[in-house]
């Protein structure tokens, strides 16, 4: 009796080691998981904070003039490494007029083979990574909070934009007038002497709208404004419930776009060129071209092409300009042939007026099809995307309607 008993417990004892067994190795893997690799990932951690350090140009090695920080820039507490961003480095006052890829001194410097006639030098050109800041922009001296909108609308502190010379330069068309500590926009423009609000209901009346407001009961919410000097066009229109985007480059002026973004005006840097605009097809309901003195007439009117993609069915071109009605020899050959381009894009006149012409875009593409076979500019190609924007060259061509439109 007693031997068959201890092999009763020998057969229980088995099934206990077994478990014991398990049990021993599931702690061992589970200790060595939880002690083994942690500083590892500490140490895979900083390691790949140290990459993105020095891929995106924190680490000052060899460029201490661009900007100093005494500072560590990866911050760091009780151990543990955040990658967020403790501190920048600040460039040096030599850089505070630095627009990133719009550096001109660095197409000089580089010596970039652009074409000059078509406004290349204007264009997005941006550095090697050598050659880049990773650094803050420094404000002016004395720099101080914007003033507020509305307000910023009609006047800006002097101290944040140190340049004044287009006050005195334009003060005969009353586009912005020095007055003490400030910078005051009377609202006026090369085109508008007496302000943009009376110019802009001008517009609106040419078009029969309602109390001559160019909303046009919220038919016209986007507008385009082409070479806007400071920005008064679309200033003013923010108080129709327009949003206008205004483009101009830093040319002879310099940075007009400056004064717009300092008085709170939508605005952007660029220039009609040989890039497409980095905005999608159908974007805006009403585009303006005032003194912007742009040849559109050039490359069998491209620069116009790209206004047409812009524009929505039925929007409108408002063109104010010797051409439209001065009566010398130049300017009416230049009339002639603008008048003959844009009936063979299908646009219309929809009112003309003293200086002002303003046409309309088809509702359709009944017109384009239409046109005689080879009439140019020809249609785009089916598989051109108006859509695609960034670094694509413009084409002149059409760009018709999809079915869906």
């Amino acid at each position: 009796m007693m031997r068959g008993r201890d092999g009763g417990e020998k057969k229980h004892l088995v099934p206990s080691l077994c478990l014991a067994v398990l049990v021993l190795v599931f702690l061992v893997l589970y200790c060595g998981s939880f002690f083994g690799p942690q500083g590892q990932h500490a140490n895979s951690a900083l390691e790949y904070g140290g990459k993105i350090k020095r891929s995106i140009g924190w680490s000052n090695d060899g460029n201490e003039e661009v900007g100093k920080s005494e500072e560590p820039i990866i911050s760091q507490e009780d151990g543990d490494y955040n990658l967020a961003p403790k501190s920048f480095p600040v460039c040096d006052d030599r850089h505070s007029e630095l627009i990133p890829c719009l550096d001109r001194n660095l197409i000089y410097q580089t010596r970039l083979k652009l074409d000059l006639s078509l406004m290349e030098h204007y264009e997005r050109h941006c550095p090697q990574p050598e050659r880049r800041y990773n650094c803050l922009i420094p404000p002016p001296p004395g720099y101080k909070v914007p003033i507020k909108w509305p307000r910023s609308r009609d006047e800006v502190w002097q101290v944040n934009i140190p340049h004044t010379h287009l006050a005195h330069e334009k003060s005969d068309q009353n586009w912005m007038v020095v007055n003490g500590d400030k910078i005051v926009f009377p609202g006026g423009g090369t085109h508008f002497h007496y302000g943009a609000d009376k110019y802009i209901a001008h517009l609106a009346n040419m078009l029969n709208f309602k109390n001559n407001i160019l909303n046009n009961e919220g038919n016209i919410r986007t507008v385009f404004d082409v070479g806007c000097g400071v920005a008064s066009f679309g200033g003013y229109l923010l108080s129709s419930d327009i949003i206008a985007m205004s483009l101009a480059p830093n040319d002879v002026h310099q940075n007009q776009i400056q004064f717009a973004l300092e008085r709170g005006i939508p605005a952007y840097l660029g220039v009609l060129g040989t890039k497409r605009l980095p905005y999608p097809s159908r974007s805006f309901e009403f585009a303006h071209c005032s003194r912007c003195r742009i040849d559109w007439l050039q490359r069998d009117g491209i620069l116009l092409l790209e206004l047409d993609r812009l524009l929505r069915p039925g929007g409108y071109f408002a063109y104010s300009s010797p051409e439209a009605y001065a009566q010398d020899e130049e300017d009416l050959r230049i009339w002639k042939e603008m008048s003959a381009l844009v009936e063979r894009m299908c646009w219309k006149i929809a009112a003309k007026r003293n200086q002002t012409v303003i046409w309309v875009k088809p509702l359709t593409n009944d017109c384009y099809m239409k046109r005689e076979p080879g009439t140019r500019p020809p249609l785009c190609r089916s598989d051109d995307n108006p859509d695609a924007v960034w670094g694509v060259p413009m084409e002149a061509c059409i760009t018709p309607y999809s079915e869906r439109e």
